[in-house]
């Protein structure tokens, strides 16, 4: 079929819209809602305007995103016409918009800004009114929902529905007072979210972003009686470049090391370590339930998306998931327990700052069962983009730093083992590694389990674990959609697997919450922070959690064994059933309406 744009013939195929058609053949149209990762063309902006001429010579303005092209029509996208109203366009939806872009999260990194240069705005005839008052949200640990910033786009909507299943986000309010709400829960800490941060890294505005705690970072390392300890994820180390214009998927530990010193880090360590330490622990409780007739399939709890989702939205799976803490709960209370008793610092006077790719750590920092007394091992979590936006304001170019090694205080010793712990797949064949060899007392041939590897929503793979316990089938899922279906056949007994290892984002830590955003594009470079976690695995001189030194020595000093008292103390928690609140808060709410609408 054919049709021309701006003057020139084009083909198409039916049901594409001209907007389609424009961007394969390279013509620009300047949006905001329309977001083509997610096939998302809801029309709410009315910015990619074009006049189209049918065949019949009827004329008339469209939005380009949902209108589909047909044959012999004319499409003008620079006409006079269409330039003042999408200039129009854009200046109303800043006058329904905060304007204090100075204060925002995404300043300098904002869509809406990018746009106004588009339709060539230079001033605004518009004062901003924002008749309606809309929410800010800060009750949550993770993010922040700052409505008067929200311009309707609905693609967090959109990922939180089709991507992660959960569906907590809702289209609240009419006419200038609709913005993005939780439901009919009082607010989004209470609420179906789980805080894995996806709406973040589609939202082209700061109406959603994550809690920045950078402030808090900078007090400890201005204070000289506190001592800071700092660690970093395995995914943070192919993730970080790409904010200061390095490869992606390139390795830069050694320069995020160099630059946690510059900022004044008194102690830097690997989160590896304590993925090390996980394996020993979640392994032998594997082995354990396996033997002693307890719960299976056991679902790994490495994901605190995964864990909000399992409390919030199917407690019944609960049983079924391992008690071990993640890497980065491991790692704190090490800190602030085996550190302290090797260096002689009091934990009082330790500061624990963690550096994730995802929201959701922050509030896994922040549960009552992570604390000690009225302390937190974790003190402070800042996401990927956190510490971008921390070095720039040090004046730290991360690209220029040439790498240097971390501390080596009894806890930064890794094995590839942990290093994969980033991306989906990475614990399931870690476990893999180490439980072969405590049952074999031999090695994995080959060590690589590559049925886990790749991309794919559920894979599964067969594992021999030798005489003793023959073959048993386990699966990896990333992407909470496909979690529930695993934790449903769980609970109804009928689940073909024995261990089952679940991330809530889409390629696992690689993608979380807290990465880069990239502008018009969602996980674009997942794949690549994949296989840079694979090659550096691939060339480390261990590849086994059990094989690491460290990890050996913490247990003959520190531990006894995987799974001791010492260790279920310092290194295992509990789940709580979060359903009830979360219902009990949404009912409390219908009846405030209720008695509202009776009172007027």
């Amino acid at each position: 079929m054919n049709a021309s744009i701006n003057g020139r013939e084009y083909t198409f195929e039916p049901g594409e819209t001209i907007l389609q058609v424009a961007r394969r053949n390279g013509i620009f149209i300047p949006t905001l809602c329309h977001f083509q990762p997610l096939d998302h063309k809801p029309g709410t902006c009315r910015v990619c305007l074009a006049e189209v001429t049918d065949k019949h010579g009827r004329t008339e303005t469209v939005t380009t995103c949902n209108t589909p092209m047909e044959e012999g029509m004319r499409v003008n996208t620079m006409s006079p016409r269409v330039r003042r109203m999408q200039r129009l366009q854009v200046e109303l939806v800043f006058a329904d918009h905060d304007q204090d872009c100075a204060a925002c999260a995404r300043h300098g990194d904002c869509e809406l800004q990018d746009l106004a240069e588009y339709v060539g705005l230079s001033t605004n005839r518009f004062a901003p009114r924002l008749p309606h008052e809309r929410p800010l949200d800060n009750t949550m640990h993770g993010m922040v929902r700052d409505m008067s910033k929200c311009i309707r786009c609905l693609r967090c909507v959109e990922v939180c529905r089709k991507v992660q299943g959960v569906a907590a986000l809702t289209v609240d309010g009419t006419g200038t007072g609709t913005h993005i709400g939780v439901g009919m829960a009082p607010s989004q800490n209470t609420s179906a979210c789980i805080q894995c941060g996806q709406c973040t890294l589609v939202c082209p505005t700061g109406a959603l972003a994550e809690r920045d705690e950078n402030d808090e970072v900078l007090d400890y390392l201005a204070n000289p009686e506190l001592t800071t300890v700092f660690a970093f994820a395995p995914s943070v180390r192919v993730v970080m470049g790409e904010e200061f214009g390095l490869a992606p998927g390139e390795n830069v530990e050694g320069r995020i090391v160099a630059a946690l010193r510059r900022l004044g880090a008194d102690i830097v360590i690997d989160t590896d370590f304590a993925a090390d330490v996980v394996i020993m622990e979640e392994g032998t409780e594997l082995l354990g339930r396996i033997r002693n007739g307890g719960r299976l399939p056991m679902f790994t709890s490495c994901c605190p998306g995964w864990i909000n989702y399992a409390e919030k939205h199917c407690p019944e799976v609960l049983p079924y998931v391992s008690s071990t803490r993640s890497p980065q709960a491991v790692s704190s209370s090490l800190v602030k327990s085996y550190l302290v008793e090797k260096t002689g610092i009091s934990p009082r006077k330790i500061r624990n700052i963690s550096i994730m790719p995802c929201t959701a750590k922050k509030d896994e920092a922040a549960r009552a069962q992570l604390y000690v007394g009225s302390h937190p091992d974790t003190d402070v979590v800042i996401t990927v983009r956190e510490l971008a936006r921390l070095l720039r304001r040090s004046g730290i170019d991360l690209a220029r730093l040439e790498p240097e090694p971390f501390d080596n205080p009894y806890m930064s010793d890794s094995t590839g083992a942990a290093v994969i712990f980033g991306t989906t797949g990475g614990v399931m064949e870690a476990a893999v590694r180490t439980v072969y060899a405590v049952l074999n007392h031999r090695e994995l041939p080959g060590v690589n389990v590559m049925p886990v590897r790749g991309m794919d929503g559920l894979r599964e793979a067969d594992v021999d674990l030798g005489k003793e316990h023959g073959v048993i089938k386990v699966a990896v899922v990333h992407g909470l959609a496909n979690a529930r279906k695993l934790a449903e056949q769980a609970v109804a007994g009928t689940s073909p697997y024995t261990f089952i290892e679940v991330m809530a984002c889409p390629g696992g830590c690689v993608a979380g919450g807290g990465t880069c955003r990239i502008k018009k594009d969602y996980q674009p470079h997942a794949g690549e922070r994949q296989r840079g976690l694979y090659a550096i695995d691939s060339h480390m001189p261990r590849r086994q959690s059990h094989n690491n030194p460290q990890v050996i020595k913490l247990y003959d000093e520190y531990l006894g064994e995987p799974n001791s008292h010492k260790a279920h103390e310092l290194l295992h928690t509990h789940y709580t059933d979060r359903s009830k609140v979360q219902t009990e808060s949404i009912s409390a709410t219908k009846k405030k309406l209720t008695l509202t609408d009776q009172s007027a």
